[in-house]
């Protein structure tokens, strides 16, 4: 089995199938999540940090916001800047923030704090965040109260942000306190395609072994047969998004 290390780094080689697989971001879950924020600078400054291909900067763009995203990946800052190519773009992580002191009003993460350690990306988010910033935690986690969704998850082994919010939600350090929470129920009507591109865009099978994979595609495919993900057919692809927000004292 991959590390945590490789799993973290793996997004990159699966860039294509991340931007084609993977949902947008509900727009009420990011304007809970910076509600603080607004009206604090004109215009709001915020960083998308473990940006991806731009999937929650795209969501900040349309909100109006001033975005500067951060990402480790280049490969995957490569399809942010096609996506968003106004959007400046900085090469780092939670941990490491080539951003100055006190500069932000928001820090934001979309399918990202799950891979950080928590005390120091929170440090590291405190020194750029000016004093009443915002830190706001966002993911959308498939539904598995839904049978086949359940099945699909077990299939393809839990993620490590599904173990982690089933367990209490994520954690975070000094300098931030408790992080209040929210959640919005949602469904994306999804083709075959498209969940072959979610299911390949995962870091346990895009580090899985030949055999492990080969096994996961034969038993999702039986899954989609099932549940009538056949040709251009169109199911109903069941979302729960799970926002957090703290703010630096």
């Amino acid at each position: 089995m991959a590390s945590h290390e490789q799993m973290a780094l793996s997004f990159g080689s699966a860039a294509a199938e991340y931007e084609a697989g993977r949902p947008d971001y509900p727009a009420p879950a990011v304007a809970w999540m910076l509600e603080s924020a607004v009206g604090a600078s004109a215009p709001v400054r915020v960083a998308d940090v473990g940006a991806g291909t731009g999937k929650l900067t795209r969501a900040l763009v349309a909100a109006g916001f001033d975005v500067v995203a951060v990402e480790p990946d280049e490969v995957m800052l490569e399809a942010l800047r096609r996506a968003v190519p106004d959007v400046p773009t900085v090469v780092g992580s939670a941990e490491r923030l080539a951003l100055p002191d006190a500069a932000l009003d928001a820090v934001v993460l979309g399918q990202a704090w799950h891979w950080v350690d928590p005390v120091r990306a929170s440090r590291e988010v405190g020194r750029v965040l000016r004093p009443g910033g915002v830190l706001g935690l966002v993911w959308n986690i498939r539904d598995e109260s839904v049978g086949w969704i359940a099945e699909m998850s077990r299939i393809m082994h839990g993620s490590k942000a599904e173990i982690m919010i089933a367990a209490g939600g994520p954690e975070v350090g000094a300098p931030f306190g408790e992080l209040e929470t929210r959640s919005w129920n949602w469904q994306l009507p999804t083709t075959r395609a498209q969940l072959w591109h979610m299911v390949r865009s995962r870091s346990y099978v895009i580090t899985a072994d030949a055999d492990q994979r080969a096994r996961m595609e034969r038993e999702l495919g039986a899954l989609f047969d099932r549940i009538g993900a056949v040709d251009d057919a169109v199911v109903e692809l069941p979302y729960i998004t799970h926002a957090y927000r703290t703010t630096r004292p």
